[in-house]
């Protein structure tokens, strides 16, 4: 309850977005609306919109089927909410959003200044997460294992193009990951096996970013280990991730019945704690808070190389996360409020920005 009250929280779950990953955010959102203890808190559902603007949902918006069915209505079905009206309709702010000006550090900043309370890492936190070249940079320096990774720059690519093609056949080789340095959900990632097709991989990439990455192919089993927790936090038990094809795609992260996961992953119980050991120790290196999910492969000779954070895991229902909480007799609606209670713990203890 609110100040000591019978008020409920005012929990505004703002979706949508401008980024690559905005579909996957309206169900995120969708879900953390309907597993939220409506006891306790008033879930307000806040679109942003392809320009940024916030908009106050009413739920038959909020059910539609895409993004671009949300926005259709927004002038005559939803309300506008100025940012700087936000602080007046809500008490703490659950980013639902994922990909860029959501999960890497724009959004947080804003609702810093505006004094709002949100779910999840600070600034730092977030851009170090959604960065993969920065983010893998900290972690060397932390003796944490990432993939040999070489960033390609746009402008470097179009002016010597044979040049970087030569350089990359020698490190990292072939066959390797081509991938934009800050975008999720499997935008732009392709393996490439030989240098001719190189272009089109790089090309693809650097729409997406001014940065691609080329990093070497891990082989071994490919496990994701969620983490909740601010100054003591905790790893959840890990799962295997089973790609429908060599790169896993969005639809095997988040359609329901089309990629497996399985939890706990099919290891012995002295690599399950390593990798959960391992996903605690990224989550410091970066300064990550509340919650978030490592990704990572076990090579067959038991290393463990970390590809990525995910600073603002996906919500979707079908999730590896609540597989994962499950496992720890953790439901889907008491995830949501120890993330809640991790947030506004994390926020009355912060000095300056989180």
């Amino acid at each position: 309850m609110k100040n000591g009250t019978t008020e409920k929280i005012r929990v505004g779950i703002v979706l949508g977005g401008m980024s690559s990953e905005k579909e996957v955010s309206l169900e995120s959102g969708r879900n953390i609306f309907g597993k939220t203890d409506k006891a306790r808190y008033e879930p307000v559902p806040i679109f942003m919109d392809g320009g940024g603007l916030l908009w106050e949902i009413p739920l038959k918006l909020l059910m539609r089927n895409s993004t671009r069915d949300v926005e259709l209505d927004l002038e005559t079905q939803a309300r506008r909410i100025p940012y700087e009206s936000l602080s007046g309709r809500v008490d703490i702010v659950y980013v639902g959003l994922h990909g860029k000006y959501g999960e890497d550090g724009c959004f947080q900043g804003l609702l810093e200044l505006l004094r709002i309370p949100y779910v999840g890492s600070g600034v730092l936190g977030s851009a170090l997460g959604m960065d993969k070249y920065m983010g893998r940079k900290v972690l060397a320096m932390s003796g944490i294992a990432v993939p040999e990774t070489v960033p390609v720059m746009g402008p470097e690519w179009d002016e010597g193009r044979e040049r970087i093609i030569d350089a990359l056949g020698e490190k990292p080789g072939f066959p390797c990951i081509v991938k934009p340095s800050r975008e999720g959900c499997s935008t732009a990632v392709a393996k490439v096996v030989s240098a001719g097709d190189l272009p089109a991989a790089l090309d693809a990439a650097l729409q997406w970013d001014t940065i691609a990455l080329v990093e070497e192919f891990v082989e071994g089993m490919e496990v994701t280990c969620g983490v909740i927790g601010n100054d003591a936090p905790m790893a959840l038990t890990p799962s295997e991730t089973i790609p429908t094809a060599s790169v896993l795609s969005l639809e095997d992260k988040f359609l329901y019945g089309q990629g497996e996961n399985k939890t706990p992953a099919r290891l012995p119980g002295h690599v399950l704690e390593r990798i959960q050991e391992t996903a605690v120790c990224t989550f410091r290196a970066l300064n990550l808070k509340v919650y978030a999910r490592i990704d990572m492969i076990v090579r067959p000779g038991g290393e463990i190389v970390v590809l990525e954070p995910n600073s603002l895991p996906g919500m979707t229902p079908s999730t590896v996360l609540f597989h994962q909480a499950a496992a720890s007799g953790i439901t889907q609606s008491e995830l949501i409020e120890r993330i809640l209670t991790l947030s506004f713990e994390a926020h009355a203890s912060k000095k300056g920005p989180l």
